[in-house]
């Protein structure tokens, strides 16, 4: 069986959010709300459904470790992240 190398770049946005709810270990609600505070932007295909891409992923799981271990909000979060990228 071939071995297929798949080279998507890290801003594409290819996953869907079940999928992406699996591999951060998040409920769909919270990416829902973490959307709409803007802590991430998933790209928008028509009106509901949300691609995120790996960047957005590597970024969640981020948060995921700021909300489990942290015990920071949702607001707290996003002001964490606008300071670091500054």
């Amino acid at each position: 069986m071939p071995i297929f190398d798949i080279n998507i770049s890290p801003d594409e946005p290819v996953y869907i959010i079940s999928v992406v709810s699996k591999l951060v270990d998040m409920p769909i609600w919270t990416l829902r709300q973490l959307d709409k505070k803007g802590v991430v932007r998933p790209k928008r295909i028509g009106k509901k459904s949300r691609l995120y891409s790996l960047k957005d992923v590597k970024r969640l799981e981020y948060v995921h470790y700021l909300m489990e271990d942290k015990h920071v909000n949702i607001s707290g979060i996003k002001i964490i992240l606008e300071m670091e990228k500054e």
